[in-house]
């Protein structure tokens, strides 16, 4: 979502690159360009002159690095300062004392992913050996106890419910109920409104004084820019919020809430959805994010998440047949669905710094579909030993997966590069344009 921003703070960096040092004129041309694009990001106009003013600051301060670059000068405070705009942040959940749970109250208006939310973050409780119960609190929206019903059946989480009655007496059971089977915390997923009013918010402080939870969270939408950071403000005066969930992070909004909610509420962002699924919802890291939008990528989430999902044994034999020169289609298919378990390939690509991060654009998801249905196509005799591959078994190929020869044809000749590039680097050499020891960067998409 901070594609554009991460754009237009790569030209300023380019400028800055051709100078010999930082002095106040090029500090203030390039942070002219910074606000525009803090701005054009949809960051709240209070933000980005506080944030402008404070760059400006340890830019000509005594804090800058003589013996860099100004154009790294300039990115290290930068970071420094966006990543102090989004945090600290403390991801802790309170342990269960004395057999009672620890409660975990959600806020949010209607449209937010408040109920999903729920369930996600259950899921991700579940992850991490807590024993969490969902209470279905919400009864305004009709499908709301259904819908948590479901992901919870679907995902081993029990679910307290009731078909009517007062919100805050359904969360007093459901927290007793979850007591009684030796759950250790609850998610409430109480009511939500199309808009902030006084009844909602008489609902939820009469839930929270009664109940007390731990942690209170809003859920708000990031594809509302920010109105989500207003919403934000507003509850957190009512209900003294610990943090915000912010769903949606893998859209296409423009990234500013995300940038603007702890500066406006002083309420850091503690978890972020980043797709549909009841896994996609992960902790949100202040400095991983920075670096994100600085384009630097975010490696550590990446290999987060692929021990998360990567079978290490077969890692391990992967790397055994690579280093016996055995590598096959079949190991290449068995790691592209693995790989597809990460999330989108552009979600992973993001996370890769400069300008591997840039071939983000570049990579067609339904290519990757395409080449695991034409592996597919194949028998396991043909994906172990691809060089009995004639024209008659790639003609059969393709009209079994559907799909032209031609593309039949262009990935076996992309595996067959693939080991030939493998077998060299083993060899300490590097194809033209790959980098290496010494040698040139591998080339990338400027934009």
């Amino acid at each position: 979502m901070f594609e554009s921003l991460t754009e237009a703070l790569g030209g300023v960096f380019r400028k800055l690159s051709g100078r010999g040092r930082l002095t106040e004129a090029n500090i203030d041309e390039g942070l002219q360009e910074v606000r525009k694009a803090l701005l054009a990001a949809d960051v709240n106009y209070k933000v980005v002159k506080d944030f402008v003013d404070k760059v400006k600051a340890k830019a000509v301060g005594q804090e800058v690095l003589k013996s860099v670059r100004p154009d790294q000068q300039f990115i290290f405070i930068i970071q420094k300062e966006l990543e102090a705009l989004m945090g600290p942040v403390d991801h802790a959940i309170p342990p269960a004392q004395g057999g009672n749970p620890a409660v975990l109250m959600m806020a949010g208006l209607q449209g937010s992913g408040k109920t999903t939310t729920t369930a996600k973050l259950g899921k991700y409780l579940q992850k991490r050996g807590r024993k969490p119960m969902l209470v279905a609190a919400d009864l305004i929206r009709p499908a709301a106890i259904e819908q948590l019903k479901t992901l919870g059946a679907a995902n081993d989480l029990p679910v307290y419910f009731e078909t009517g009655g007062r919100p805050v007496k359904i969360c007093e059971r459901g927290i007793a109920k979850a007591k009684e089977q030796g759950c250790d915390v609850v998610v409430l997923d109480t009511q939500g409104r199309l808009h902030v009013d006084r009844e909602m918010m008489d609902e939820l402080k009469e839930i929270r004084d009664k109940v007390k939870p731990h942690h209170v969270y809003l859920v708000v939408d990031a594809m509302t820019g920010q109105d989500a950071v207003k919403s934000a403000d507003e509850f957190n005066k009512l209900l003294a919020l610990d943090g915000v969930i912010m769903t949606k992070l893998d859209g296409d909004a423009r990234g500013g809430s995300a940038l603007s909610v702890k500066a406006i509420t002083g309420k850091p962002i503690k978890f972020v959805g980043v797709g549909e699924k009841i896994e996609n919802l992960e902790e949100f890291h202040p400095e991983r994010m920075a670096g994100r939008i600085l384009g630097m990528g975010d490696v550590v989430s990446l290999v987060e998440k692929a021990q998360e999902v990567m079978d290490q044994d077969q890692a391990r034999k992967l790397q055994e047949k690579i280093r016996n020169d055995d590598l096959s289609l079949d190991d290449f298919l068995k790691q592209l669905q693995q790989m597809k378990k990460m999330g989108p390939f552009k979600k992973i690509l993001e996370m890769l710094p400069g300008q591997l991060g840039q071939m983000v654009g570049d990579v067609d998801e339904d290519e990757i579909k395409y080449a695991e249905a034409i592996m597919q196509s194949m028998t396991p005799q043909e994906r172990e030993y691809p060089e009995i591959l004639n024209a008659g078994r790639r003609q059969r190929i393709a009209k079994g997966c559907g799909r032209p020869v031609q593309e039949v044809n262009s990935l076996i000749k992309q595996f067959d590069e693939a080991r030939k590039m493998i077998r060299m680097m083993k060899k300490g050499k590097f194809p033209p344009g790959m980098g290496g020891p010494g040698g040139p960067p591998p080339p990338g998409r400027r934009r």
